[in-house]
């Protein structure tokens, strides 16, 4: 069994021609459905249904209250190699860029972990370039070991790998698993991947089901909004996360938007959601995975993300540094940045954010036992 079934069923899915047939009733029978088909999500991101988007926000803002509460949850991203094998035409990483490459040793990633934990964070994202030989399965073992003793929860987001590798980490202390498909759109992700390890689009698309049968906790997915016809790959990014729901009873499944930002190489995307059709995709998201994370990086402006909060949204990077130890004192000897943030807040002002929308944020809500 693997997802791919599930995509390559929707390979030749004229997309358009489906958008073009759904009418008012039919947006309103997806809205009252209690448990959507996949024919009723879809439904909802067509262009139509954008109508009913005051509708769909507060069914979002119901359901995410019923199954998560009113918090949300925060992380923060530690990137600690830049180095990359791959000619992804979008990434600031990309292994032609001449950029300052730069791969910490573990007394500066212990430096970065002290940073990080006096702000209060206690969940953490680890990040590399995909770079195997710069950064092989032994360091990155030691580096979660030693994160282990500052934060309660360590995830992984780096490049794919075999079952084995994953329950190596997991043996380390690696909770949860971060791991953009990037464009489902097979023929797309050839056109942007030009080279490297990433241009395997099925080994990628099955490593989060390895990292679930390793017995990761959390399992994050998602696309790279621009890469890819966007309603289509919303739409297939949530099939992926049901599917990984009903198969990995035991695994925690969330979904993000990243919306493509500037990189070195100044990449132009082909596709583009703006605003109100973001805010189309996270609510139609919410109501056909009700039980699902949602998560908001610092992609997206700060006046945008505070917007979201009532949306649908449950989880917050806050903080962030996408540049290689870029968190404490010396950052201006910091590795180059995989793309530009947007929201530049403090944890703090990020926090007083959320209390100000009457929610609570969330530092630490679990512990390895």
């Amino acid at each position: 069994m693997s997802f791919y079934s599930t995509l390559v069923r929707y390979r030749d899915f004229d997309f358009q021609d489906f958008f073009a047939r759904v009418t008012e009733e039919r947006v309103d029978r997806a809205l009252s459905a209690e448990i959507l088909s996949p024919d009723d999500f879809l439904v909802l991101l067509s262009p139509l249904a954008a109508a009913s988007l005051e509708r769909m926000a507060q069914k979002a803002h119901e359901l995410t209250v019923q199954y998560f509460g009113r918090t949300i949850q925060l992380y923060i991203p530690l990137y600690i190699s830049n180095f990359c094998a791959n000619e992804c035409v979008y990434c600031g990483f990309h292994r032609g860029n001449t950029i300052r490459r730069k791969k910490l040793s573990m007394a500066e990633i212990e430096a970065e972990a002290k940073t990080i934990a006096a702000t209060g964070m206690r969940h953490l994202l680890l990040l590399t370039g995909e770079a195997p030989a710069v950064t092989p399965i032994d360091y990155l073992e030691e580096a979660v070991r030693l994160l282990k003793t500052y934060f309660a929860s360590v995830s992984i987001e780096i490049f794919p790998m075999a079952e084995q590798d994953y329950r190596r980490l997991k043996e380390a202390g690696v909770d949860g698993l971060t791991l953009y498909q990037e464009a489902y759109d097979e023929s797309r992700y050839a056109l942007v991947h030009k080279a490297g390890p990433k241009a395997d689009h099925r080994w990628r698309l099955d490593a989060p089901e390895r990292g679930a049968r390793a017995g990761f906790r959390v399992i994050n997915i998602g696309p790279l909004l621009g890469l890819g016809e966007v309603r289509s790959e919303v739409f297939l990014s949530g099939l992926h996360a049901r599917y990984l729901e009903d198969t990995f009873l035991q695994t925690e499944i969330s979904l993000s938007l990243p919306r493509m930002n500037p990189a070195e190489g100044d990449y132009q995307p082909d596709f583009f959601a703006d605003d109100r059709t973001f805010v189309q995709f996270l609510t139609a998201l919410r109501c056909f995975l009700p039980r699902a994370g949602l998560n908001i990086s610092t992609r997206e402006r700060a006046v945008f993300r505070d917007n979201l909060i009532r949306l649908g949204a449950t989880r917050f990077s806050a903080g962030s540094c996408t540049g290689v130890g870029g968190y404490g004192e010396e950052k201006a000897d910091a590795g180059s940045p995989q793309f530009e943030i947007t929201d530049e807040r403090s944890v703090a002002e990020v926090v007083e954010a959320i209390r100000a929308a009457g929610y609570q944020p969330v530092y630490k809500d679990w512990d390895m036992i």
